[in-house]
């Protein structure tokens, strides 16, 4: 069988260990996830995918803020440990690691199937339109530590978006975009994260100066 992502190989967690193999799509291999027995929490995903599973993690923590739905602040918690997974990415760590409580979040359970469903149609819409580009690129060892670095910022600026505002909305697009253009190998959709995260990040960068100059000109 495939494997159900790009990220297994000795050389960079970002390399393919079969160049030439076409892997299994990323929508069909969270679909097998999401067909599986038993409860889909964040620890079945990690059991399931292993050292591979940073990428489609990211996909899954990202993904609910990243869609135009409201989620009231309730999305935080995923955004700390996409950035507890970035760091971990950065170090080098090939197995990843959580506590035990956070290994039994849902992530595809009955509140989240809206999200889940959006999700999907973005992911096999981004899978239609992309093909491997400049492949080399995802097979260099500093590879990993570049997507943790980039994770990390794009969690970062989620997180720090003032709830019920949807700022957050950007950056972890941001995120989604970069980790499926990882797993994808198409760099083209990496630029594109890029440009949408940075453009998140401006954003709020940009309102949040200006609500702080409105409240000094009312003190």
């Amino acid at each position: 069988m495939p494997p159900p992502s790009q990220l297994d190989s000795p050389g960079s967690p970002l390399a393919v260990d079969r160049p030439h193999a076409q892997p299994e799509p990323v929508s069909e291999a969270v679909q097998r996830w999401l067909g599986g027995e038993g409860r889909r929490t964040l620890g079945s995903l990690i059991e399931l995918f292993q050292e591979r599973s940073f990428a489609i993690l990211f996909v899954l923590l990202l993904g609910v803020p990243a869609l135009p739905l409201p989620t009231g602040g309730a999305t935080r918690v995923f955004e700390i440990i996409a950035m507890l997974l970035a760091l971990e990415l950065i170090a080098g760590r090939g197995e990843i690691w959580l506590p035990e409580r956070w290994r039994q979040l849902e992530l595809a359970g009955a509140r989240q199937q809206r999200f889940i469903a959006a999700l999907m149609k973005l992911i096999r819409r981004l899978e239609r339109l992309s093909r491997p580009r400049l492949r080399f690129l995802f097979e260099h060892r500093l590879s990993g530590i570049v997507f943790g670095l980039l994770v990390l910022g794009g969690s970062a600026g989620a997180f720090l978006a003032p709830p019920f505002t949807g700022l957050d909305t950007l950056p972890a697009l941001g995120v989604v975009l970069l980790s499926l253009g990882v797993l994808l190998q198409d760099f083209l959709v990496i630029v594109v994260a890029l440009i949408v995260g940075t453009s998140g990040v401006v954003l709020e960068l940009v309102l949040g100066s200006a609500a702080v100059h409105g409240l000094g000109g009312l003190l």
